[in-house]
């Protein structure tokens, strides 16, 4: 199965947003007609990385062969 589009930074922000005012990941999940786990997605790699914007795939890729390596992480 192919990836599907990207979410908007407007959509991410949202989900931010809405996690930000207490809404559950069920509650966002359901307002913004995105699955649970797209939701639970985005506010993980917010608390991760402090960021809604998305890296290049090619960082992507550098930093999983990274941990994936040195199994430091």
């Amino acid at each position: 199965m192919g990836r599907s589009q990207e979410l908007s930074e407007f959509t991410r922000g949202t989900m931010i947003g809405c996690h930000l005012c207490n809404k559950s990941i069920h509650e966002i999940s359901w307002l913004l007609n995105f699955p649970r786990s797209t939701v639970s997605g985005i506010i993980t790699k917010w608390k991760q990385l402090g960021t809604i914007a998305t890296q290049p795939r090619s960082e992507r890729g550098q930093r999983m062969l990274k941990c994936t390596v040195c199994r430091s992480c």
